[in-house]
């Protein structure tokens, strides 16, 4: 695709109501590598880093408040050591490289951390806190990037803290309520979820924004690996939302 008609499509795209927050569960990164026949999955991973560049270029273009990532599931520490060790240091480095990018000062960009961090590795932990405090005072979009995450573990985090509040009489039980729980959870401040997009194939939401999916949410499931996610996956999407919008 041409620049000139991609940009094209992205103005055409802008002139109509755009979602206010995406999340995206990136899948198919191991997958996509075997079928390259790629030496080690995480280059695989490495090519998945790359599209989450250009994805939230385009959605922040098109004037996306707010993107939401399933960068590392909990239960991912399930699998294999060496696997696990690569994409810890594929996600310090990445975390790293927020300091340096464009998306930062182009859009704004506000950098949260949604997950269980004390079960990160120190170096990574450490990253993320300074790519967290790099960006935390900028308002114009966010970027939450969920890891290690689940959502199940998100919900458990919110109840626990609304506990709390009631232990430290800072509320009543019969204050508990939807409200309540939704005011403590990772995700708090940013527009509730518009879209929620999966690739790979795979018809499931791995544990992933259970909670804010729940009600006026289009769930997208892609049939593409996420490094073969392109711009025309984006364009039907954004057009269905606009032709669906009220």
């Amino acid at each position: 695709m041409s620049h000139y008609v991609r940009s094209l499509l992205l103005k055409i795209l802008k002139q109509g109501p755009i979602p206010q927050h995406i999340g995206f569960i990136m899948d198919g990164n191991r997958r996509f590598a075997r079928r390259m026949n790629y030496k080690q999955v995480v280059e695989g991973h490495s090519m998945g880093s790359d599209k989450l560049q250009e994805a939230l270029n385009i959605c922040f273009y098109l004037g996306v408040k707010a993107v939401t990532i399933y960068a590392f599931s909990i239960e991912n520490f399930k699998r294999p050591k060496e696997e696990v060790d690569m994409l810890m240091e594929l996600v310090k480095t990445q975390f790293i490289e927020v300091y340096s990018s464009h998306l930062i000062n182009k859009y704004d960009l506000c950098v949260r951390i949604l997950g269980n961090i004390s079960l990160l590795p120190i170096d990574v932990q450490e990253a993320a806190k300074k790519a967290v405090d790099t960006t935390k005072h900028n308002t114009g979009t966010i970027l939450n990037v969920c890891v290690p995450y689940t959502s199940r573990d998100e919900i458990t985090s919110s109840i626990k803290s609304v506990i709390k509040s009631v232990e430290n009489g800072h509320m009543q039980i019969r204050d508990i309520n939807e409200e309540a729980i939704e005011k403590c959870l990772y995700t708090y401040g940013s527009p509730p979820l518009n879209h929620l997009i999966r690739t790979s194939g795979e018809i499931r939401l791995s544990d992933f924004l259970l909670w804010q999916c729940h009600k006026n949410c289009y769930i997208h499931f892609v049939d593409c690996f996420w490094p073969e996610f392109s711009l025309w996956e984006m364009l039907k999407i954004i057009l269905e939302y606009q032709f669906g919008y009220n």
